[in-house]
């Protein structure tokens, strides 16, 4: 693993909302809004964008945790802007804090974590819980 960046370091992702983003379960629509499991896909790939130049040949990312904190909804066709914000590195752990904005109206902010392992510990996992 290579770490090229500094905490405070940013990687800004942008999504437009679609269908697919909307809330809606077996029950039908809950919600025209982005959906929080969306949102949290999103904001996990924001950070992951630091992720992806600091792995190395044989590595992967994986997430660790995730948090969000809605302030406003984001509707459909609205262009959400994912900033994620490198708060710090340790060993090969990377954790970012985020905002989510359409436009200037901030619509959540969260952190995420992720580590950086060898490809093979993570096959070693699956196998582990497989049997």
């Amino acid at each position: 693993m290579k770490n090229p960046f500094k905490s405070g370091d940013q990687k800004t992702y942008r999504h437009r909302v679609t269908e697919a983003d909307i809330a809606r379960f077996e029950s039908g629509l809950v919600h025209p809004f982005y959906a929080t499991f969306a949102l949290g896909r999103d904001a996990e790939w924001a950070g992951r964008l630091f992720v992806l130049e600091m792995k190395e040949e044989g590595e992967e990312g994986i997430g660790t945790y995730l948090t969000i904190e809605h302030k406003s909804p984001a509707l459909l066709g609205d262009d959400v802007d994912i900033t994620a914000t490198l708060e710090r590195v340790e060993r090969n752990s990377v954790e970012c804090s985020y905002e989510a904005r359409v436009g200037n109206r901030l619509i959540a902010t969260g952190t995420t974590g992720q580590k950086i392992l060898l490809r093979q510990k993570i096959d070693q996992l699956v196998d582990s819980i497989n049997g």
